[in-house]
């Protein structure tokens, strides 16, 4: 930090939203030490000022955004976050560039930009300054496999459920969960990851394409069984409607944002524990702010299990924090362990 404010390098092919990127962040009161017109550019700035934080274009002339991302975490690893615009191409290029080491992503808005940006200010000032304190140098935690997958057979409680809640830092999470997860578990595996309109259908298939569950994008009215997975759609609440016979149902509300955001893990924990009769589990993985911790209490209340991702492996350590503070939650494990614990937690209710 510079005199005790966030540092940031603003990286962006554009002049005008170099600007527009820059004015606001100090505004917000950061500091922004250097501008780079491309990857290249910024990865020589980092380099050069050792900034706390990196906003990031995706598409950029020389070297694009994720040459610049992998370069920078081979060189000098910093935080960055990924500033993507609302298309598919961007929504690929932008989870390829959290695969490169990214911590999050804030997607430009259309339109009228300078009047947009400087209404979602606040939010962009929060994100870059949560992601600029995350190590990125730390290993996060255990990269060795879940025992979830030793293959030894297990007694499952019938048709259980899970909830699994994130944000900063939660894609890379919610994959590795989710690929650790038995199909022999029959799960109904319902996700809430706060991500915009345009992103989340993505983010499904890439699950989808890592995980023997079979993960679709949620839709209003749909249904699913054991061994079936959805993913919250950006911009609508996910509520769970009804449960009958071993089968769930969502309905999708454009109802106000809760806990600032939308979809909230709130909204999908509290309506499953008040609507699903049989083995329920919550978990909260990385991310920023307080959503999901009403909802675990709510999991508890009903005789759920809840689980919450420790700090050790949590890019941000807000929303799991709340969640344990609350004390309703029963096991606080690594990024490697959680699938484990949600399969001990199914499995224990046999007895």
């Amino acid at each position: 930090m510079t005199g005790g404010r966030t540092s940031v390098v603003v990286a962006d092919d554009s002049h005008f939203m170099r600007s527009v990127i820059s004015d606001i962040l100090e505004t917000g009161g950061l500091e922004v030490v250097a501008e780079a017109r491309n990857g290249r550019e910024a990865v020589d700035a980092v380099r050069d000022h050792r900034p706390d934080v990196v906003t990031m274009d995706v598409e950029m002339p020389e070297m694009n955004g994720i040459e610049a991302v992998e370069r920078i975490m081979a060189d000098s690893p910093t935080p960055v976050v990924m500033l993507s615009a609302h298309t598919d191409e961007n929504a690929d290029v932008t989870f390829e560039a959290l695969d490169k080491g990214a911590v999050d992503f804030f997607t430009k808005p259309g339109g009228e930009v300078s009047m947009e940006m400087s209404r979602l200010r606040d939010q962009l000032v929060e994100i870059v300054t949560t992601v600029a304190q995350v190590d990125v140098a730390r290993s996060h935690g255990d990269e060795s496999r879940s025992h979830a997958e030793t293959g030894t057979a297990a007694s499952y409680a019938a048709d259980p459920t899970v909830i699994i809640g994130s944000s900063t830092g939660g894609p890379k999470m919610v994959e590795r969960v989710l690929s650790e997860l038995p199909l022999d578990a029959d799960l109904r595996v319902l996700v809430v990851q706060h991500m915009p309109e345009g992103f989340t259908g993505r983010f499904a298939e890439r699950i989808d394409a890592r995980s023997a569950y079979d993960v679709r994008e949620a839709t209003d009215g749909a249904r699913i069984g054991g061994g079936e997975a959805l993913v919250a759609a950006g911009d609508s609440h996910m509520r769970v409607k009804n449960y009958r016979n071993g089968r769930l149902r969502v309905k999708l509300t454009d109802d106000p944002p809760v806990n600032s955001v939308r979809p909230a893990v709130d909204v999908t924990m509290e309506t499953a524990a008040a609507t699903v009769d049989d083995v329920l589990v919550g978990v909260i993985l990385t991310g920023m702010g307080e959503d999901g911790a009403d909802g675990i209490c709510r999991i508890k209340e009903t005789g759920g299990h809840t689980v919450a991702q420790d700090e050790a492996t949590s890019a941000v350590y807000g929303m799991p924090k709340r969640a344990v503070e609350t004390g309703c939650v029963d096991s606080v494990l690594p990024i490697g362990d959680v699938s484990a614990g949600v399969v001990d937690a199914i499995t224990r209710e046999v007895t």
